[in-house]
């Protein structure tokens, strides 16, 4: 793989709704663009597998680890946003997301990684749903509710 190539992310990527047993769900603002919350999500490097790319992920973006980490064995394909565009190559107009869950007994404290998150919220299953700003993630979260 040439280096101009291996600069640009792969049209592949996790979602991993991590929640707690009483029904909250833990939301994430990215930094840019401000106001987008998600759950923790992540392109896979071109060499990874999607339960490795999970794993690193949920422990990149909030400092928890991965043991309990579920396969929800379901991906959705959506359009790539334009402020996200440019990351890829000009021929990858669609991503494939992967979904994964985690189940926690009690709400954690999360570290989140500054470069990418403002802020993070425990919110109620319903309101993480309002909340988010990805249509794939709030239909992943109802997934895991219903």
């Amino acid at each position: 793989m040439d280096d101009k190539v291996a600069q640009l992310k792969r049209p592949e990527s996790v979602l991993v709704v991590v929640y707690t047993r009483g029904g909250d769900v833990l939301m994430m603002e990215r930094t840019h663009p401000k106001g987008f919350w998600q759950s923790v999500t992540g392109s896979l490097q071109w060499d990874e597998s999607v339960q490795h790319a999970a794993k690193r992920e949920l422990r990149e973006e909030t400092g928890l680890m991965s043991g309990g980490l579920i396969d929800l064995k379901k991906s959705t394909r959506f359009r790539i946003r334009p402020p996200w565009q440019q990351r890829y190559a000009k021929e990858h107009k669609w991503n494939q997301e992967h979904w994964f869950a985690l189940a926690l007994p009690q709400r954690r404290m999360i570290h989140l990684n500054g470069e990418e998150h403002r802020q993070y919220r425990w919110l109620p299953w319903q309101e993480a749903m309002r909340q988010a700003s990805s249509h794939t993630n709030r239909n992943c979260i109802q997934y895991i509710f219903s």
